[in-house]
């Protein structure tokens, strides 16, 4: 059995409207600001830096109007398949395979519920064998990207030839709320926005890098950090503690257990990559392991252009190292309700 799983392609996709960070900030001001008392402090979130536009299933106006889970969940359905069979091709193409080669298919997505799941309903557009193994993973959040690819390595390190597609896709804008006159709903409406990502592995000696280890850190009694609220109108984020200090306090610590597991050391990698969930999460990560301020590009790039798209943001940042040229050795990291950290190590193949 080849000792790793490695990294054929990735690829990414998002979906047909573009939202400017102004043009939200102006949408909610007319809509929140006579309802919610403390807007005008909270609405400095939307001057950040750190968002310049976002992308999403639906034109900014359809947002604006009553919505309750019928219409969410038929933008998901829609949107999701939509941005799935965009990624999924795209990554197929760039590994050189078409959809009849995929032997398993993972698919993560935490901000829609479909049964029959995504790759089932993409089945027949994309080509799948009908004997395809589907394995949906629903619950991960914004830890789903890396925490996806460990499972989609290790599936694919069992069955040496077989070939492991990975799609990561969120509908994050779908649970912007009009009705919910909260801090954590204004943070979400500044942040969060709609994409997609595919991976494809093999365990062969070849392709862009090996998945050679893979960890997961839960914390205990961190259930209230992060997660949704479920009610007729939909899914509400909650942030009921702040993160930034919590990567910044318990991350380095979290890491580099699972690293010692491994036998490796932060000092072994060329490059610490991560999820960015915010331009204060990018900063406190920064600090956690004594980086430049600053020098974490590609992650303030894709949060300026894409914002925070939970589960496939982290397979944007690792497209863009691929297209840059791989390190020696990337550690790519994520945090997510749990509260969870998962990361997995790429080493460049020769």
């Amino acid at each position: 059995m080849p000792q790793f799983a490695s990294l054929i392609s990735v690829a990414t996709a998002i979906p047909p409207y573009c939202f400017e960070q102004r043009d939200v900030a102006r949408a909610a001001h007319q809509h929140f600001s006579q309802r919610f008392g403390d807007f005008e402090r909270l609405a400095r979130v939307f001057e950040s830096p750190g968002v310049l536009r976002r992308y999403g299933v639906r034109p900014l106006e359809w947002y604006l109007q009553p919505l309750g889970w019928p219409e969410r969940s038929a933008a998901y359905l829609d949107g999701a398949t939509t941005m799935f069979v965009e990624a999924a091709q795209k990554a197929l193409d760039a590994a050189g395979c078409v959809a009849s080669d995929v032997d398993t298919v993972v698919t993560i997505s935490s901000t829609g519920i479909a049964t029959p799941s995504l790759d089932a309903r993409v089945s027949t557009q994309m080509g799948f064998r009908a004997d395809i193994e589907r394995v949906p993973v629903f619950g991960l959040g914004c830890a789903g990207g890396v925490a996806g690819l460990s499972i989609a390595a290790r599936l694919a390190q069992s069955r040496p030839g077989s070939l492991v597609l990975l799609v990561a896709v969120e509908a994050c804008s779908l649970s912007f709320r009009m009705d919910k006159l909260t801090k954590e709903n204004i943070v979400a409406t500044s942040l969060f926005g709609d994409g997609a990502a595919a991976v494809v592995l093999c365990a062969t000696s070849g392709g862009l890098a090996h998945i050679e280890m893979s960890g997961q850190h839960t914390w205990p009694d961190t259930l209230d950090i992060m997660g949704w609220s479920v009610d007729e109108e939909g899914l509400g984020v909650i942030f009921d503690r702040a993160i930034p200090p919590f990567a910044e306090a318990h991350m380095l610590s979290a890491v580099t257990g699972m690293l010692n597991k491994a036998k490796l050391n932060i000092s072994d990698f060329d490059r610490l990559a991560f999820h960015p969930g915010g331009t204060k999460v990018v900063t406190a990560l920064e600090r956690a392991f004594s980086l430049d301020q600053g020098s974490l590009l590609e992650e303030r790039t894709i949060l300026a252009d894409y914002g925070n798209m939970s589960a496939p943001t982290a397979l944007f940042v690792l497209e863009r190292l691929v297209e840059a040229g791989l390190p020696a050795r990337t550690l790519l990291t994520a945090m997510g309700p749990g509260f969870t950290t998962s990361c997995v190590s790429l080493r460049r193949a020769a």
